[in-house]
């Protein structure tokens, strides 16, 4: 080959979009690095330049809802009223009875396993010494839920009966699902003041899309055959609507009730922390506060029961079910009665049932002792993690890597080095045709360099409309870039920055070791045997749970914050690695085998791109469970948007926890919306 044809060679000189994209993100990085000593605001956004947005939001939405307090004072004082009563009724219904009831609907519902399910689930609760306390809970849950049920069915059949205002309500409920659920307590707690009511409201409004989303989706899958006949029946709109369509929807929508209540329950122990109300989320706050973690356990093991029975419970209605003889639910609901009144003078006093008081107990010696004995062995394990991953990812090796920490100090000859090589690197890498990877590596050296928290802004802009035009073209670079403009200008850039390293760490975590999970599950039926109850157990614990675990052993700090939202959001990456993986066609494997392929061959070279757009769909539910979690985990020691959503509760400032809040969503929505596009462009690629 002549030096011509090398020079003219279209792998050396041929640049896709993509390239072309990382390109222009790595050279706007370089100047904003070389131009900093001299204009140091392209690096850091200066505060003059920002609006005081919060501010604003706080007078403009103080204003409203102090016009619409009276009424919303009055609606609080009505729903008192349902709430007391079922506060009463599940307080004042004797023990026995309330068992056998349970007991005898889980037997109606799915045999002789889900009735010992609701018997053993809740003889847990009263041996806890918490029924009180669990009882005021569910009373929440009881008067949330219907008040959610309707809230989202109204919204589902709005947006199925007008298409015009379909994508208009789909993006509230994007929105609704995406701001933090701390963030819809500030403006409540302005609008009802302290108390359970807040949880309550909290509670409907939280749980609500979940509902909203099954209804729609449910009757648009309904089949076209089954809505002609509706209407050659002759019946009105309402009643095709209501007697043939919702009813063969049927399926779909009790899928969104049993969404609706686990977003409910999840939604009222968080509202425990400013409501002040004497039920099981209180007591998880109080007694993770005093370090008592023996009881924190157990008070965090009756939310995970209530979670598992109610799960359990609502899921079968979505289920074919076998009709199981209604006479032995009889039988156990009058057992239950008798029950009550031979103890009737006994049944009142729960506490004397609270039989593992001594449990509580032994785990608080057992964790006193492993930490005592173990405790340089834990801080070594949270040291390691903070100065050589965490800390570096957070501020760079600039200033991570310290005498202290690593043994040396980082100087400006090592940052020369450093970028050197790097280029050095990114040249070689070029040359061989990978420009668009080269791109990438330069990129990834500034972010090391730097660290995520004081990366130059409009190096972070750029780089994520890059990312949107690779992803979805045009519009979508419009779409991401205005809305991170938009918390540029807020004021709330470093807080953002902050919750983006410790979010994007715990999530990069989640996808090497959850898809590591999931592709051995996807292997090993074994494995799958024993990775599918504990992710059905991590899935159904509410977030406030998930604080527990880690306080016990790391104590309050940014590294016990980065366990709990891993523990909670690597759920969706194992299961749907697993899923994509197993759903692989037969005739591709067949097909590669035929060519010679090994297994791994084929695992990596077919199954695996196969799975791509399913993995990608986890990955996008891995880093909205990451963001809900950040908000919960400020409450032991995270900085960022979440403390400033906790720090507006505390506060009641509702315009600095509209703000935030609403910042948090706009970084989630970005991250939905890029990592849709990218599953999107590989299933037209795959033809699906």
């Amino acid at each position: 080959m002549s030096a011509t044809d090398t020079i003219s060679s279209p792998r050396s000189y041929h640049v896709t979009s993509a390239a072309s994209a990382g390109l222009i993100t790595l050279l706007i990085g370089v100047v904003c690095l070389v131009l900093e000593p001299i204009a140091p605001w392209l690096v850091k956004w200066p505060a003059a330049w920002s609006l005081p947005l919060a501010a604003w939001i706080g007078e403009g939405l103080g204003a409203f809802l102090n016009f619409i307090k009276p009424t919303m004072r009055v609606l609080s004082w009505l729903l008192e009223f349902p709430m007391g009563w079922a506060n009463w009724v599940l307080n004042a219904t004797p023990w026995p009875l309330l068992i056998a009831l349970v007991t005898a609907l889980g037997w109606l519902l799915g045999g002789l396993r889900m009735a010992a399910l609701g018997a053993l689930g809740l003889g847990f609760v009263l041996g806890t010494g918490y029924w009180s306390e669990g009882m005021n809970t569910l009373a929440l849950v009881f008067v949330s839920v219907p008040l959610a049920l309707l809230l989202g069915t109204g919204i589902g059949l709005l947006a199925y009966e007008v298409p015009r205002v379909k994508n208009a309500v789909q993006a509230v409920l994007d929105i609704m699902q995406t701001v933090p659920t701390f963030a819809y307590l500030t403006p409540l707690l302005l609008l009802f003041g302290f108390g359970p009511v807040v949880g309550l409201i909290a509670s409907a409004i939280y749980a609500a899309p979940p509902m909203a989303r099954n209804v729609l989706l449910g009757l648009e899958r309904v089949d076209a055959e089954i809505k002609e006949a509706a209407v050659m029946s002759g019946g009105t709109r309402t009643q095709q609507l209501f007697l043939v369509e919702l009813p063969a929807a049927g399926t779909q929508v009790m899928i969104g009730v049993n969404q609706c209540l686990m977003a409910a329950l999840s939604m009222v122990i968080i509202a425990a922390v400013i409501g002040g109300f004497n039920d099981i989320g209180w007591e998880v706050l109080l007694t993770m506060r005093k370090a008592q973690f023996g009881q924190s356990v157990m008070a965090g093991l009756v939310i995970v029961v209530f979670a598992i029975v109610i799960d359990r419970y609502s899921g079968t209605l979505a289920l074919a079910r076998k009709s199981y003889d209604k006479r032995i639910a009889y039988g156990l609901i009058a057992v239950g009665v008798v029950a009550s009144v031979v103890t009737w003078g006994q049944v009142s006093n729960t506490a004397g049932f609270a039989i593992f008081d001594g449990a509580a107990q032994v785990v608080d010696d057992a964790v006193g002792a492993f930490t005592a004995s173990n405790g340089a062995s834990l801080d070594q394990v949270k040291n390691g993690a903070m100065f050589y991953v965490l800390l570096p990812l957070r501020i760079g090796l600039d200033e991570a890597i310290l005498p202290f920490t690593w043994g040396f100090q980082w100087t400006a000859a090592y940052s020369g080095i450093f970028f050197a090589a790097t280029a050095a690197i990114c040249v070689a890498v070029a040359l061989s045709g990978r420009v668009a990877l080269a791109a990438v590596l330069g990129c990834l050296a500034i972010l090391l360099e730097t660290g995520v928290s004081q990366l130059p802004w409009p190096f972070v802009l750029v780089g994520v409309g890059a990312i949107g035009y690779v992803s979805g073209g045009w519009k979508l670079t419009r779409l991401v870039m205005i809305l991170l403009a938009c918390v540029l200008i807020s004021g709330l850039w470093e807080r953002a920055l902050l919750s983006l390293y410790l979010s994007g760490a715990a999530v990069l975590t989640c996808a090497v070791f959850g898809g590591l999970l999931g592709l051995w599950a996807a292997v090993s039926t074994t494995a799958w045997r024993i990775i599918r109850p504990i992710c059905d157990m991590l899935q159904t614990i509410p977030l406030f749970v998930f604080l527990i675990p880690v306080l016990m052993f790391f104590q309050i700090g940014e590294f016990s914050a980065f366990l709990a939202i891993i523990a909670y959001a690597i759920v969706p990456m194992i299961r749907y690695t697993r899923a994509g993986i197993a759903t692989t066609p037969p005739d591709l494997m067949e097909a590669a085998e035929a060519t010679g392929a090994t297994y791994w061959q084929t695992m990596w070279e077919v199954r695996v791109p196969y799975a791509a757009p399913t993995i990608l769909l986890g990955l996008n539910q891995t880093i909205l469970y990451a963001f809900s979690m950040l908000v919960i985990a400020a409450l032991i020691g995270t900085t960022g948007l979440g403390q400033s959503i906790y720090i507006a509760l505390g506060q009641a400032d509702v315009g600095l926890g509209v703000a935030a809040g609403a910042a948090m969503a706009i970084l989630a929505l970005i991250a939905d919306r890029l990592v849709q596009g990218f599953a999107e462009e590989r299933r037209k690629a795959l033809g699906l």
